[in-house]
């Protein structure tokens, strides 16, 4: 009898150039290649995965305050996944195993469904595409209410973008939002938002693309500007201007940006969290962008990574 890796049945897809590994628990983007080099930070097959790292996140991106929101007239509780800060983080798809429903040489399907459980009483079915194409991989998620009531949701990517050699400190990003929700320093806790260009704030203003540095970032963004077809693009680049983009529609008018500061140094900053979302954090409560599905509803999100050469 064979084991499973810990990070789920493996998928590699392969065209143009790029590699990409896909692991079936939380329908993972394990690594992602473009002739050989790393567009976001790796983790093993045989690995838990860390950090949330490629993870799709639904049926809430970022944090639910103390687990705990109001929904059709009835109090809910989450379970307490970011102990720390006392909320829960992420959603509940993140440790789902994802099966199987098309696959072939550059493109990949999976889906799975969030059960009908405590604090999240709703059953939603999704499903994930990865597509490998010369423009990079595009990853679509659709999510459909299966279950018998309304229910809310949103959903997000969580990948560690990496530009080349070095660390977040040595790249330079662009990122082209006008607005940062601003947090409270301890729980990060939503507080209000405002203009990039303020004077206490210009620290986040990067809609002129310039050098990270020690610059620290945990923080949502929107505002954003787009191009003719309505795409917001992040860049992340070297001195030498190679690097990688990651790009989405309208369907995400948020992205959470996050430097990866952690106390042990060999995974201190070594990517950049770029996290487009449908809904900011703790939309659950405030409401904002929040996608309320009606039975048999559905609603759709995409994102593609690309190398900048």
């Amino acid at each position: 009898m064979s084991l499973r890796p810990l990070s789920g049945t493996q998928f590699v897809l392969e065209a143009h150039g790029y590699t990409a590994s896909i692991a079936s628990i939380g329908a993972s983007l394990r690594s992602l290649q473009y002739h050989g080099r790393n567009l976001i930070v790796p983790f093993d097959a045989n690995e838990v995965r860390p950090f949330f790292r490629g993870a799709i996140l639904a049926p809430w991106p970022n944090r639910v305050v103390d687990g705990k929101y109001t929904f059709g007239g009835v109090e809910q509780q989450l379970s307490i996944t970011e102990p720390l800060r006392r909320h829960a983080i992420h959603g509940l798809v993140a440790w789902l195993n994802f099966t199987v429903v098309r696959q072939t040489s550059d493109r990949l399907v999976l889906e799975a469904t969030v059960e009908a459980q405590l604090g999240y009483p709703h059953q939603v079915t999704m499903e994930v595409e990865f597509a490998l194409d010369a423009g990079g991989l595009r990853t679509t998620v659709v999510a459909v209410n299966t279950g018998p009531t309304a229910a809310p949701f949103g959903v997000a990517a969580h990948p560690y973008l990496v530009a080349g050699e070095g660390r977040v400190n040595d790249w330079t990003l662009g990122l082209p939002a006008r607005q940062v929700l601003t947090v409270t320093p301890d729980r990060l806790i939503p507080l209000r938002l405002r203009a990039v260009d303020a004077v206490d704030l210009a620290t986040f203003d990067f809609r002129t693309p310039r050098a990270i540095d020690d610059t620290f970032i945990d923080h949502a963004f929107t505002g954003l500007d787009r191009d003719e077809e309505n795409t917001a693009t992040v860049r992340v680049t070297t001195n030498a201007g190679s690097g990688v983009a990651l790009s989405w529609g309208s369907e995400c008018p948020w992205v959470h940006m996050h430097t990866a500061d952690k106390p042990i140094p060999s995974i201190d900053r070594i990517g950049l969290a770029v996290e487009p979302m449908t809904c900011p954090p703790d939309a659950f409560n405030s409401g904002v962008n929040l996608k309320v599905l009606e039975p048999a509803d559905s609603t759709r999100a995409s994102w593609t990574i690309r190398a900048i050469d």
